[in-house]
């Protein structure tokens, strides 16, 4: 079964649900329009080897332009916005999901009846595994449909776009809710080791390794597709711990992060400078809405040797105390006059 007409029959079994998705039809579409205007062109203009490079692809108006009106002026906008929709609607979803797991007493009995969620184990397992699926055929579908672009336009546009998409957030697989996901399925796998249930697991393939006492994520998914995440703090350089993900996608220790943005752990990200830039790839106002990774930080605690995961959290607590008396001893200060 070819993988259009596959998504299509996922996609309409979501239907009800109201999952948004990829228009693979009407993107085909527009690429079909185009590939007939190639196609007239070839018709009429007659080449030699002169008008061709080595690989003996037409290097005149035979081939769509670098920027074709015909396919720019609609495709990659529709495909943006798609795309747009379906990564939002992924992070919305698993983090509520992710959040009913981690509540515990009232507040978890306020989020089942806040909502409508049936409040037990397997249905939580059920709807990962859902959203899982979702987010993967979708990533496939947006990389299947730029390929197709880059095909019929002989050029690289649409892997460009990609690397645009992930720039601006929209690239699926780089959302920290999959990373929470995958490591919300190892804690799970690794608890059902200890209490077997007949719950169904959400990813196939996915384990945590260590490779020179550095952990890594990795995770088989379908089409050959492969998630690897490198677990190492590009400020510390080392393990995460208590692990934050800023918007711009990137992942650091919460205390690294608060020295990044040039605020205490008494303030918290949310009071950082828009200004402030990410260390990476040095976007600015990433800070503010950064996100806790907690499923990551309780796999990393119980997967980590356990005197190197003692030694790193006696130095983040001598750290926060120190953060803590020199922003008092400030205040007190301040209140004084001294």
């Amino acid at each position: 079964m070819k993988f259009c007409k596959k998504y299509e029959e996922y996609m309409l079994g979501q239907k009800q649900k109201k999952f948004p998705r990829v228009g693979l039809k009407k993107l085909k579409k527009i690429l079909k329009r185009c590939r007939k205007q190639i196609d007239y062109r070839k018709d009429t203009v007659v080449l030699d080897q002169d008008h061709q490079n080595g690989d003996g692809i037409p290097l005149n108006s035979s081939t769509c332009p670098q920027h074709c009106p015909v396919c720019d002026g609609t495709f990659f906008p529709s495909l943006l916005q798609e795309m747009s929709a379906v990564v939002g609607f992924f992070n919305e979803k698993a983090q509520k999901l992710l959040e009913l797991h981690l509540a515990s007493g009232f507040s978890k009995c306020f989020i089942w009846f806040k909502d409508k969620l049936q409040g037990n184990h397997v249905t939580l397992i059920q709807e990962g595994r859902e959203l899982v699926t979702y987010a993967i055929i979708n990533a496939i579908a947006m990389r299947k449909i730029l390929k197709k672009y880059d095909k019929i336009h002989y050029s690289k546009q649409g892997l460009a776009f990609k690397s645009q998409a992930q720039s601006m957030h929209v690239e699926i697989l780089q959302s920290p809710w999959l990373c929470e996901l995958m490591a919300f399925h190892i804690n799970l796998r690794e608890s059902k080791a200890l209490n077997p249930s007949p719950a169904p697991s959400l990813f196939e393939g996915c384990s945590l390794a260590f490779s020179d006492g550095k952990p890594s994520l990795s995770c088989e998914l379908l089409d050959s597709v492969k998630l690897d995440i490198d677990l190492t703090c590009s400020i510390c350089l080392e393990t995460f711990f208590e692990p934050v993900s800023l918007t711009c996608g990137h992942i650091l220790c919460y205390l690294c992060a608060c020295k990044a943005a040039s605020v205490t752990v008494v303030d918290g990200l949310p009071t950082a400078n828009h200004s402030k830039k990410c260390p990476i790839c040095r976007e600015s106002g990433v800070y503010e809405a950064a996100v806790h990774l907690e499923e990551l930080h309780i796999l990393l605690r119980r997967r980590c040797p356990h005197e190197y995961w003692e030694e790193r959290r006696k130095a983040e607590k001598m750290e926060r105390l120190q953060q803590v008396k020199e922003h008092w001893e400030l205040q007190c200060r301040l209140f004084t006059g001294i």
